[in-house]
């Protein structure tokens, strides 16, 4: 009695690699992100991470509170790098501000509910 399946058998070994050339498929490394969490209640955080390095974090953050009334910080994470948190819900302004500053649409991701 052969049993097919019990034998070591890789279906994929003939086709080789097919991602050898590419680095970081389905990376999210060129994007800025915006996102909105809920903290408790009607109370919201909106995060920006991803954020090219030539542009100054806090500088940015100092314009953001002023532009939107709110209060914000920056923090550091080990994976995502710099991210500016704001209070209540900025999505649309943020993007709205950094497409006025010169960041292609395209590059800027808005997330949320």
């Amino acid at each position: 009695m052969n049993v097919q399946n019990l034998n070591s058998f890789d279906p994929f070994a003939e086709e080789g690699d097919l991602l050898k050339d590419t680095d970081n498929v389905g990376s999210q490394q060129n994007y800025l992100h915006v996102r909105v969490q809920q903290r408790n209640g009607r109370k919201t955080l909106t995060t920006l991470q991803g954020l090219p390095k030539e542009y100054d974090p806090k500088k940015l953050l100092k314009a953001f509170k002023k532009e939107f009334a709110c209060n914000g910080t920056l923090v550091d994470d080990e994976e995502l790098g710099q991210v500016i948190q704001l209070q209540g819900d900025q999505r649309l302004k943020i993007s709205s501000f950094l497409i006025d500053e010169g960041i292609p649409k395209g590059m800027i991701k808005i997330h949320g509910f």
